[in-house]
């Protein structure tokens, strides 16, 4: 690892010091008749009335609107609202899965100069009240009756509530709706109140300026309750606009919307810059069907995070194991080709004649059929975020032909912090300054940033507001990084919070190790532990699905995850891999200490239901560590096996009890980490 600022300890210090990354302004400006969502989608519609905006897939069949017809029904549902009663400056609380209508329904409250709060849809009601109650919301737009019902569940908790409306109707027939309503009622509510609301709804879209609140969306709470992000207009158009330009997105472009609304990267693709650049949002017709929706989209732009890759890939490889010898053979014969040439003709790079023809003859035997059966044969530009992807996985995709980068972004910043430009697009960096981002390297080693697509408060919260962004307008990240000499791209190694001395002084990077683990398909989430420690431990998570297909080819009988995650074969296999990663660790001067002595594979998996991770499977590291104390007592006591009681939450809200014997394993460990446990 290249040099970097010295990481210390003390008060975190602001952008005064450090080394600055700067990323070029763009040079033409936004009129500001486009200063708002519902001004783009009125520009679309007079631009492009006859493209495609949404597609929904329902019932096995794809229904497409234009941007003529979502502005009617965008302006239908604002008219609808204005009828139950929406003031200005209400909050519109949206829950449920990836469909056109709850997108109108964000523009629509934004129309009536509401302010839309997405919640995430598999959230229990207990996350939902908080949220719920914080924004204190007046509306909610539920997708079906699941969400319903969780709303009626806290709604003695927030008695702000005052208007609940659902989009599926089934299911809802006999429910008290004295003040509940289907959507398509209020959107007909609406067309018959034009005349009447009208003027109303258009003097409200023409107060919106730069300075009014766009949409406020939750942080993940990792580390206790989620914080209300309140972003602008001028937050969302701008990053939009800056970040359509750096890839050349353009109104032809398809994406596929499936990941969570209340995520903010859903936000800036499916609406920011869907409205920007005129493209068309896509709906899959439920999670389950996601990836054959692909396939039939093909989309040209597409974002998902690197386990969405991987388990891809592990398809991939699972269906190659039960494939012909000679289909076997030819796959991993064109699939080395494609190691050396995909990614050079992607840069643009010089390759011989004789290459680039096997090349062709790859794509037109593997490449192109893989691509077709994976769904990503048209894709032009491909974002991974959110964690570190392996190496291998990210190589796979490249050699294909696939444009896949890596960005690297927050809420707080309208996603976008840095990108990798087309041609310099590499697996262990998150690239440079998106544009009009400015990047700054603390003393502390803490990343700084400052953008037009910074946030404007946290609601409510002006504590957490001062303490993340300074008068200037500096944000700390949490993470800590730096820049590589030479390129300018940005590396991060770990949450800066995270980050700590092992006894002996050296640098505990948890994350680091972390994600060098779910590099293996076989391995779904892991902790470690280690800090202030004179070793690390570890928690590992098994991947269902891959050691499944593994138990199923070899005929090794199972029942159950936690039966799985206790067998010797897979305990073996576990070991292989913490001990394939202690070495690469072991290369690393400064991270040497962070080897793996001992580690269990726990017998659950880690869930958002039992708090254990955020919705947006983050782990909550303090929660795990203060929920499995004993395990880790265990882990430094020297014992060889552990019994544990677990409660668990199952999918009906109840509450039970897992009991387990858990196996403790030791790992061999390289260089620095063998000779300090040789002194022991």
């Amino acid at each position: 690892m290249p040099p970097f600022l010295p990481l210390t300890r003390g008060r975190r210090q602001r952008g005064g010091a450090g080394v600055t990354r700067t990323a070029p302004m763009p040079s033409s400006s936004i009129p500001d008749d486009l200063c708002s969502i519902p001004a783009l989608l009125a520009r679309n519609a007079q631009r492009f009335p006859k493209q495609a905006a949404y597609r929904e897939k329902e019932f096995g069949i794809w229904q497409s609107w234009t941007w003529e017809e979502t502005r009617d029904e965008v302006r239908a549902l604002a008219l609808g609202f204005l009828a139950l009663g929406l003031a200005r400056g209400d909050y519109v609380a949206i829950i449920g899965r990836n469909r056109p209508a709850l997108y109108w329904a964000m523009v629509a409250a934004q129309s009536a100069g509401a302010i839309p709060v997405p919640l995430y849809q598999d959230a229990v009601a207990e996350e939902m009240a908080y949220v719920l109650d914080h924004c204190g919301a007046r509306f909610v737009v539920c997708g079906d009756q699941e969400q319903v019902d969780k709303v009626i569940t806290v709604r003695e908790q927030v008695p702000s509530i005052e208007q609940v409306t659902y989009l599926d109707k089934r299911g809802m027939r006999k429910y008290d709706h004295s003040a509940m309503n289907w959507l398509e009622d209020v959107a007909r509510e609406g067309r018959a109140a034009e005349t009447r609301l009208g003027p109303e709804l258009d003097r409200r879209m023409a107060e919106l300026s730069w300075d009014h609140t766009c949409v406020m969306l939750y942080t993940s709470g990792t580390t206790g309750k989620p914080k209300g992000v309140v972003l602008s207009n001028r937050n969302i158009i701008v990053t939009s606009k800056n970040t359509s330009e750096f890839d050349r997105l353009k109104p032809g472009d398809e994406i596929l919307a499936y990941l969570p609304m209340a995520w903010v990267g859903d936000f800036i693709f499916a609406i920011g810059q869907a409205y920007w650049t005129g493209f068309c949002v896509n709906c899959p017709e439920s999670a389950q069907t996601m990836m054959t929706d692909l396939r039939e989209i093909g989309p040209t732009y597409f974002f998902a995070p690197p386990r969405i890759f991987e388990n891809m890939l592990t398809t991939v490889m699972i269906r190659m194991e039960d494939a012909s010898n000679l289909k076997r053979r030819m796959f991993h014969h064109f699939m080395g080709v494609a190691r050396d040439v995909g990614p050079r003709l992607l840069d643009g790079k010089p390759v011989s004649a004789g290459a680039r023809l096997h090349y062709a003859l790859g794509a037109l035997l593997v490449y192109g059929p893989l691509k077709d059966t994976l769904g990503l044969r048209r894709i032009r530009v491909a974002y991974t975020a959110g964690e570190a992807i392996g190496p291998e996985i990210f190589d796979f995709y490249r050699a294909l032909g696939i444009n896949l980068k890596q960005l690297y972004g927050q809420t707080e910043a309208s996603v976008f912090i840095t990108q990798q430009p087309d041609g310099e697009v590499r697996s262990d960096t998150v690239g440079v300054p998106s544009p009009g981002v400015e990047l700054r390297i603390a003393e502390t080693g803490e990343v700084f940033y400052r953008s037009p697509g910074v946030f404007e408060s946290y609601y409510k919260n002006a504590e957490s507001t001062a303490s993340t962004k300074d008068a200037e307008g500096w944000v700390a990240t949490g993470d800590a990084g730096f820049f590589e000499e030479g390129t300018g791209h940005l590396r991060i190694i770990d949450r800066a919070k995270d980050v700590g001395k092992m006894a002996d002084g050296s640098m505990f990077a948890p994350k680091y190790v972390e994600n060098k683990l779910k590099f293996f398909p076989n391995i779904l989430e892991s902790v470690v532990f280690g800090n202030g420690r004179d070793r690390c431990v570890a928690f590992i998570n098994i991947d269902l699905s891959a050691l499944g297909s593994w138990a199923e080819r070899n005929n090794i009988a199972y029942s159950s995850y936690q039966e799985l995650a206790g067998l010797k074969p897979v305990l073996d296999t576990i070991q292989e891999h913490v001990e394939t990663v202690n070495e690469s660790v072991a290369q690393d001067p400064m991270l040497a200490g962070c080897q793996i002595h001992r580690f269990l594979v726990l017998h659950k998996e880690l869930d958002a239901d039992d708090g254990e991770m955020t919705r947006t499977r983050k782990v909550r590291r303090r929660i795990v560590e203060e929920k499995f104390a004993d395990l880790i007592e265990a882990l430094y006591g020297g014992r060889d096996e552990v019994y544990t009681e677990t409660e668990v939450t199952y999918e009906d809200g109840r509450k039970g009890k897992l009991k387990a014997t858990l196996e403790i394993r030791d790992a061999k460990t390289f260089g620095q980490g063998a000779r300090a446990m040789a002194a022991e």
